[in-house]
C-alpha cells in the first residue's frame, strides 16, 4: 500500500471536565501537531497515490476552524469531551467528508484508508484510523 502523508499543526484552547484528567480539568492549551496520511493500493499514470498539494489543501481547510478556538465555545463540541483521540476522529471524519465531495478529484477515489495522528509532545501522541 502506498501511503502519502501531510503535517499542519493547531493551537487550541479547552478543558477536560472529569476527574480522571485530573489538572487538564480546568482550561489549557495545546499545540497539536497534526498528520494525515492517505493510503491507496495503486498510483495513477503519474505515479502519484495523491497529490500532496490537494492533501495539504484539504488538512488545512478541516484546521482551520480549531486553530486559535476555544473547543469548550464550539456548538460542534458541545458535551463532547475533547481529548486527543475525540479529535483525530473528528479531523479523520471532516477529511473524509471531503473526499466523498470530491475535493481531491480523481486521487480521492483511491484512497483507501485515511489516518489522522495528533502529536500532542515530542512523546505522547494519539491516532484515528479506517478504511474509507
Amino acid at each position: 500500500m502506498f501511503a502519502v502523508e501531510v503535517t499542519d499543526h493547531i493551537m487550541i484552547a479547552h478543558s477536560l471536565p472529569r476527574p480522571v484528567f485530573g489538572p487538564a480539568q480546568g482550561m489549557h492549551g495545546a499545540t497539536f501537531t497534526v498528520d494525515a496520511a492517505f493510503f491507496t493500493v495503486d498510483l495513477d499514470e503519474d505515479g502519484l497515490g495523491v497529490d500532496i498539494g490537494a492533501a495539504m489543501e484539504v488538512l488545512a481547510e478541516v484546521l482551520k476552524p480549531l486553530n486559535y478556538g476555544n473547543l469548550d465555545e464550539m456548538p460542534a463540541f458541545k458535551g463532547k469531551v475533547t481529548t486527543t483521540e475525540f479529535l483525530a476522529k473528528h479531523i479523520f471524519e471532516a477529511i473524509a467528508a471531503l473526499i466523498a465531495a470530491g475535493r481531491m478529484g480523481e486521487a480521492g477515489g483511491r484512497v483507501e484508508r485515511l489516518r489522522i495522528r495528533l502529536h500532542e509532545s515530542h512523546v505522547a501522541r494519539a491516532w484515528y484510523e479506517a478504511a474509507l
